[in-house]
């Protein structure tokens, strides 16, 4: 336990039985009455911004999170196996952990799981992935009305919209938190 004034933005708290993640920890010192703190939480789980004030001397649980690289190995079900590149230990981590960046995931790839007392309460996926091409539209000489872009399907069966003069069988690097086409790569 610790007080709300040894609170850092960073941090992660059990408050109201729910893993927060503090984004912004304000202090107020008003004319009368005790200094307080105004603090905003974002939840691990839903991503739901809370706002909190807590007196100076509250207490608050910070939350003892590992942070480490992992390999991810494959999909079973609806969890991501992954294994510990120092130890080689196995764990299966939820898919809904890694958001939308899970279908870019490709087997043998790193990724930056959270884990706090054993169970995963957080997953990235790296910020960019090359991708293969396995289908994509001929381009049509002249058709630049639309933005000069044109639908691809990559290695892992994820559509998305490419320049023109990307054609099957190029590599292409995508950004995983947009899951929009970044540039071609040689």
């Amino acid at each position: 336990m610790a007080k709300a004034s040894e609170i850092k933005v960073g941090n992660i708290l059990r408050f109201n039985g729910e893993l927060v993640s503090v984004t912004e920890v304000l202090h107020r010192t008003p004319g009368k009455g005790g200094a307080f703190y105004l603090d905003k939480f974002r939840n691990i789980k839903t991503g739901k911004i809370v706002e909190a004030r807590l007196a100076t001397d509250e207490q608050v649980e910070i939350c003892r999170v590992e942070t480490n690289d992992f390999q991810y190995l494959y999909e079973e079900g609806d969890s991501m196996v992954i294994m510990d590149n120092t130890t080689y230990d196995q764990h299966n981590i939820p898919k809904a952990l890694f958001g939308p960046s899970v279908k870019f995931l490709k087997e043998g790839m790193n990724v930056i799981v959270s884990f706090e007392s054993e169970e995963p309460i957080m997953a990235q996926a790296p910020n960019h992935v090359e991708l293969e091409i396995t289908y994509s539209e001929p381009a049509v000489k002249g058709d630049t009305s639309s933005g000069a872009l044109k639908l691809a399907t990559t290695e892992n069966g994820v559509e998305i919209r490419v320049p023109l003069f990307v054609n099957q069988g190029d590599k292409i690097k995508v950004d995983t938190r947009t899951g929009e086409y970044v540039e071609r790569v040689k």
